[in-house]
């Protein structure tokens, strides 16, 4: 990743505090969601079932949308249509 013009060795470097509490939230939500199961009874399903569903999608979701985006660049692409290098563009 570029930033500030410099290339950095990976996306979470300097965000330590950012990291440990995005961590504990989507940890939290999967802990949520096993804590739900706990509820499930074979007369009530729906709802422990559908919390669970509910707070799994999210926290995959939290992760795979808005955390796991560290190979995206603001001032250039580094990968052509095919996976191939792209030569640097003037500016």
């Amino acid at each position: 990743m570029i930033s500030n013009g410099k290339v950095t060795s990976y996306s979470g470097q300097g965000n330590v505090v950012g990291n440990v509490v995005a961590f504990i939230f989507v940890f939290g939500l999967l802990l949520g969601s096993v804590y739900a199961l706990s509820f499930w009874t074979l007369e009530d399903a729906w709802i422990p079932g559908l919390s669970f569903m509910l707070l799994w999608t999210l926290a995959f979701l939290v992760t795979k949308q808005f955390l796991g985006r560290g190979d995206t660049l603001t001032q250039q692409d580094i990968h052509g249509e095919h996976g191939e290098p792209v030569e640097p563009k003037a500016h």
